[in-house]
């Protein structure tokens, strides 16, 4: 079964296909026209800021290439934004394997799309809870759900997906895209993954770190009861 898994895994996959929504939103001036103009007919699906920013970018080239998740999932986004990309549709498109049958008929009765790199940085927790006077209750306002949950899932599925977590990697994917007609090799796919789960991995511990040294009746005097 491992083999004919192996055997189907192509070492390059077409990035056409591509989710982003990053808190900061350093080096995207330079990567998004990058990508943009390495992977022809590419739709960039975004949310809030971020959609806000690359249709900034792109100016005109905007139309037909960014789209908001909100128009691809149906559904729109919970007010104050707290539930923009915790859909179906978009984990299908993370989570599908190109190679399996089944998953391909599950894509099509959705109308859903492959979804091939994932652009995905965190709110900034460590930022927030390092400053004088932060409280529990800002600190937990900071706490990023959707942001983690695409980071791994497209890492845990690296033999299809390039989950992008650091700005600094930007310039080597845009060379690589640009060299290689659009795609991105399994080898890049599979660096990209151990940094993703390293940086969830940072990410829950900084939060667990700043809990655990609070006590209840600190965390209670934040609160009116």
């Amino acid at each position: 079964m491992a083999l004919n898994i192996v055997e189907k895994i192509d070492n390059r996959v077409k990035v056409r296909n591509v989710l982003m929504s990053v808190s900061d939103k350093r080096g995207l001036e330079e990567f998004v026209p990058a990508l943009v103009q390495a992977c022809p007919g590419v739709k960039i699906y975004s949310t809030g800021g971020t959609y806000v920013k690359v249709k900034e970018i792109l100016g005109d080239k905007a139309e037909g290439t960014l789209v908001a998740v909100s128009d691809y999932t149906g559904q729109p986004e919970m007010q104050g934004g707290l539930v923009k990309t915790l859909d179906f549709k978009i984990y299908l498109g993370l989570l599908s394997e190109t190679y399996n049958d089944a998953h391909q008929a599950d894509i099509k009765r959705l109308d859903a799309k492959a979804i091939d790199m994932v652009v995905v940085n965190l709110y900034p927790f460590r930022e927030t809870v390092a400053k004088e006077g932060v409280t529990p209750e800002m600190a937990r306002t900071n706490i990023d759900i959707g942001g983690p949950c695409m980071v791994r899932a497209s890492a845990k599925n690296y033999l299809r997906v390039a989950s992008v977590t650091d700005p600094l990697d930007y310039p080597n994917l845009a060379n690589e895209l640009a060299a290689h007609e659009g795609t991105i090799g399994l080898d890049t796919r599979f660096k990209l993954m151990k940094k993703a789960f390293t940086h969830t991995a940072e990410y829950d511990t900084a939060i667990a770190k700043f809990f655990t040294t609070r006590t209840w009746d600190e965390v209670k005097g934040t609160y009116s009861f």
